[in-house]
């Protein structure tokens, strides 16, 4: 039987948590178990999201080749990857649970790195519910404007200074055993 290797992105959670558990025991010995119930209502709550979301990774992982995710988004910062990343990313519907899961799913794939950060910036920085629904209605016009816009140029550049950075972190990550 192949055993798994424990990724480096574990060992930092594991220690994390385990940080952030003994400052609360310290604290006061009962906000552990406090933790522990806000943890379970937060599960409670989003669970459904996040199944959903795992579903409809996998699922566009069986139905979208990865040849055909190459050939549009591509292995390489492409001007036209770049461009279909933030196009995508601007009108991708869905929260977190649901964008998140399939992005791991399109890097998994060999989607260029810089092309996901567009789409995920795009997808974050501008959300057209939340312009209408909240921002517009709550801060105006102007101020919605302002942050939109910005918002809407910036995920190309990102994308780009992102894939850069994660070329230059990914050379200089040590093996894992």
């Amino acid at each position: 039987m192949k055993q798994k290797k424990v990724n480096l992105n574990l060992w930092i959670l594991l220690a994390l948590l385990l940080g952030v558990a003994g400052a609360a025991f310290i604290k006061n010995p009962q906000l552990p178990f406090r933790g522990l119930q806000a943890s379970g209502r937060l599960i409670n709550s989003v669970w459904l999201e996040m199944l959903l979301g795992f579903l409809m990774a996998g699922l566009l992982d069986v139905l979208i080749s990865s040849e055909t995710l190459i050939r549009w988004l591509g292995t390489a910062d492409t001007p036209k990857g770049i461009l279909i990343g933030w196009v995508v990313g601007l009108v991708m519907p869905g929260g977190p649970y649901i964008f998140f899961p399939v992005a791991a799913g399109l890097l998994n794939k060999g989607v260029n790195p810089g092309v996901l950060m567009t789409l995920l910036t795009a997808k974050t920085l501008v959300s057209p519910i939340r312009a209408l629904t909240y921002e517009a209605p709550l801060l105006g016009w102007p101020m919605t404007l302002a942050r939109l816009l910005p918002g809407i140029l910036a995920p190309p550049l990102l994308g780009l200074a992102g894939n850069f950075v994660f070329q230059l972190l990914k050379n200089r990550q040590p093996p894992l055993p």
